[in-house]
């Protein structure tokens, strides 16, 4: 679950509060994807997969991804169309190695990102699905 619900102090259930509200919105996502941007640059696996040398479009693309898929803006789908994933790393070979080492360095990413116990499991969780679900390589 993605969201929570608002409860006024009247008892009334309003909006739902969003994971990205509720870890503290852009702002907070920039951190994480910046901080894992930092890591990637010295990494001898990642590095050489981000076909341009300036990491500052993968960053931004990477940011507006997660803030829209935790409930912050649709940036994303608004400049790049429906996210596609898969499609969008096959001309990558994404294997093991790959995946281990994208996961190495969105760990420092998150575990410095200062989210509470329950957010950062729930993070650390759809993030390792999505790298396990992007690999194309067995080998």
């Amino acid at each position: 679950m993605r969201a929570v619900a608002r409860v006024s102090q009247d008892g009334c259930v309003g909006n739902p509060v969003s994971f990205f509200e509720q870890v503290g919105g852009e702002e907070t996502f920039h951190r994480i994807v910046a901080r894992f941007y930092q890591e990637v640059k010295s990494d001898d696996v990642l590095l050489p997969l981000y076909p341009e040398e300036d990491l500052g479009p993968a960053e931004e693309r990477l940011r507006l991804f997660l803030m829209q898929y935790w409930g912050g803006p649709h940036t994303y789908s608004e400049n790049r169309g429906h996210p596609r994933l898969r499609m969008r790393h096959v001309p990558f070979t994404i294997g093991p190695v790959e995946r281990d080492a994208w996961l190495r360095c969105m760990r420092v990413a998150v575990d410095e990102a200062g989210l509470d116990e329950a957010h950062r499991k729930q993070l650390w969780d759809y993030l390792e699905m999505a790298a396990n679900s992007l690999m194309n390589s067995w080998s």
